[in-house]
This record gives C-alpha cells, structure tokens and sequence, in this order.
C-alpha cells in the first residue's frame, strides 16, 4: 500500500504540470490567434470590395475586356486609375458640340443594333433598300466601300448618318477583322454582317429579331426565297410552314441529312452571305476569322461552335422574314494587265479554295495541339445518341 501512494502522486504532478502546461501554451497562442483574424478580416474585406469594384466596372465596360484589362499580364494600364479605363468604344456618330436633339438621342432609350455591308457603287439602289429598312428600326449602319467609289453615295438623304470606310477590293471578312473588333461593337445586340446583294422585300428587321430573341438563337440568317439564285445549302431555304427551324432532312442529292446527321450543314448552321449574331456569337465569331484568310471559305461550318450552347438549339434560319439571294459577283470582273486578260473571277474563285484548305488545316492543327480542348460536337458520343433518339421520339409523335 506504501508503494501506491507514491505513484499516485507521481501521476497527479504530472497532470498538474500538463494542465499547467496547456494553460500557459493557450495564453502564449492569443496574440498569435489575434493577428491571424485581423489578417483574415482585411483580407475578406479587400476580396469583397474587388468584386464589388469589378461588377460596378462590368456593368460600365462590358464582360469581355474587364478580365483582359486588369489581368496581371497587361501592365500597360498600370499607371491609370480603374475608373478612368474605357475598355470599349462604339461606332455612333457624335457632334461637334451639343445640341437639343443630339442630347434628345443620347437619352433616348433602347437597344442598339448594327447592320454591316460590304458596298459598291454596282449595287447602290439594292443597298439603298435594305439600308432604309434597317434604319426604320433604328439601326446603326457602317459601310465597307470595297471599290473605292465614296462620291457616288452623297445623293443619298441617310448617307451622312451612316459611317464609310473605303478600302480598294477587299472583302466582307477583310473589313470585319478590322473595324468590327468586339469592343468596338460591345454596345450592339445584335450585328447583321450581310452581303450587298439581298432582296428585303418580304423582310422586316424588327419582327426578326423578335423571333431571335423568343428562338434563344444566337446565330441566325433569315431564310432565303426558293426562286433565289445561288443556293448551296437546303438547310438555307425558307419553309412556308414554319417561323424558324434549327435543322433540315434531306435523302436527295450529295448531302444527306436524316435524324442521325449531326451539325452543318444539317442542323447548327447558317451561311456566310446573311449571318446575324448575337454579342457574345460576334465575341467568339470575331476570334475564329483568321486574319489572311480574307475570303472566309469554310468558316461557316464551324460557326456553330460560337453559338454560346448547343448549336443545334441556339443556331437556326428564320422562315418567315426571308430575303432573296440574287447571286451578283461584283467584288472582281475583268482586269487588264499589259499584255493579257486576268479573269478576276477565277482567280478569286483559285484562292477561296486554297483559303479553304488552309483553314481546315489550321482547325485540325488547333484540335491536334491544344490537348486540354474537348470537342462538344464530337460524333459518336452517347450523348449524341441520346439526341438522335430522343429526335426520333419527338417526330413519330408528330406523325400520330
């Protein structure tokens, strides 16, 4: 029994000085713990003043170019306040100095849209139509003067409203890498980048739009008129019955589309002649045109991919706005060289074809390099085939 004692006061010591121990560790840790809160606080503050400071920018700038002017790459803006930055531009006409009515326009409310061209002089009176429609509507409107003829546009009572850049035989595609860049048109819904040679008679920009914007498309092309000349897709050809479609069914011809062809042109596509974009189709749009590559063969079949979605829900042709497609070459012709005749035509016709080929060998050259890049449309996906099955379904209960 005298041996117990011993130890069991032995054992309270130590639990004695452990407690002891504890006691003075957590007093030593306070100043620690205190410094590591305030830390933490200041920290929660700064984050959430940042995010409060970069929505009130988004909300000023747009979405596309905050991230891109305040990324830690870019310090070329380093030197300027954040508030002073204007990551966008526009293309309105602005006056010398202030009037009644241009203050008037700057209050006035709405949204804005903007129809680019691609002009000559050829096709002035077509050009004056479809200008006059779009205007009606309240649209801002640029003009790429691809023949150099300015001149021949002044009689024209809305001509000084528009804006003109000239630029000697260049393209549609040419022009809109160049001044149609997405933080200049940022302020613009919707962009209609539109050939010179479409017939609006049976067209309407407002009630357009309104069908884009009940479709959810993002991308779109109004239906062009069966009579029209130059058709190459069938997916393109307006349908009597419909407001808009997304796809087409074909059994004829070079090009089957049935329930198990998947993306252009069967369904997610439009073409280059009358393409309408959304703000963000155009963000993503503008980046796929490649800058050499003036012609833009091929480009419309991977449009699609910029449809911000499923390109076959957010890509369609709008059936009952449509226009006709009257296939005049003007951009070309005959030119005569010292001793021969160049045919423009051919020529032009020469280099979209290797444009194209270029173009699909870039596209393969991205796919093969950039390993961390999945393709949303790849065939053969079970998710594909739940589409193709489920498209089925939906069709067997429209014949009952």
């Amino acid at each position: 029994m005298k041996d117990i004692k011993p130890w069991k006061s032995l054992m309270k010591k130590r639990s004695d000085s452990f407690e002891g121990g504890t006691c003075g560790f957590k007093k030593k840790q306070l100043p620690f713990m205190v410094i590591v809160c305030t830390i933490m606080l200041f920290i929660g503050y700064r984050t959430t003043s940042f995010q409060y400071q970069r929505t009130e920018m988004e909300s000023k700038f747009g979405p596309f170019y905050i991230s891109k002017v305040y990324s830690g790459d870019d310090t070329g803006l380093s030197s300027l306040p954040r508030g002073i930055v204007e990551a966008r531009s526009d293309l309105e006409l602005k006056p010398l100095w202030s009037t009644s009515s241009s203050k008037s326009k700057e209050n006035a409310s709405g949204s804005h849209n903007l129809l680019a061209m691609p002009v000559g002089i050829k096709q002035k009176d077509n050009v004056d139509e479809v200008v006059q429609k779009f205007l009606s509507e309240n649209f801002t409107i640029i003009l790429f003067h691809y023949d150099g003829n300015l001149d021949g546009w002044w009689d024209l009572d809305w001509s000084k409203e528009a804006i003109h850049i000239v630029a000697q035989n260049q393209t549609k595609w040419w022009f809109a890498k160049r001044f149609l860049h997405p933080a200049v048109v940022s302020i613009y819904d919707f962009i209609f980048l539109w050939d010179e040679d479409l017939g609006v008679e049976n067209f309407h920009p407002g009630r357009y739009l309104e069908i884009v914007k009940a479709g959810g498309l993002e991308i779109s092309q109004p239906a062009l008129d069966p009579n029209s000349t130059g058709i190459h897709h069938r997916i393109t050809i307006r349908s009597r019955t419909r407001k808009f479609h997304r796809r087409v069914y074909e059994d004829r011809g070079s090009t089957r589309c049935s329930e198990e062809s998947e993306g252009p042109p069967c369904s997610g596509f439009v073409e280059g002649m009358a393409p309408v974009f959304s703000r963000s189709a155009w963000h993503c749009a503008w980046h796929l045109i490649q800058n050499d590559l003036v012609h833009g063969w091929g480009m419309d079949m991977k449009l699609g991919y910029c449809a911000q979605g499923d390109r076959s829900k957010k890509v369609g042709v709008v059936d009952s706005e449509y226009v006709v497609h009257q296939s005049i070459q003007t951009l070309g012709g005959q030119s005569l060289k010292k001793r021969h005749v160049v045919d423009v035509r051919s020529e032009i016709r020469r280099q979209s074809t290797y444009e194209l080929q270029r173009f699909k060998e870039r596209w393969e050259e991205a796919v093969n390099e950039d390993k961390n890049w999945v393709d949303p449309y790849k065939e053969g996906g079970l998710s594909q085939k739940r589409k193709i099955k489920k498209r089925r379904n939906h069709r067997r209960n429209l014949n009952v």
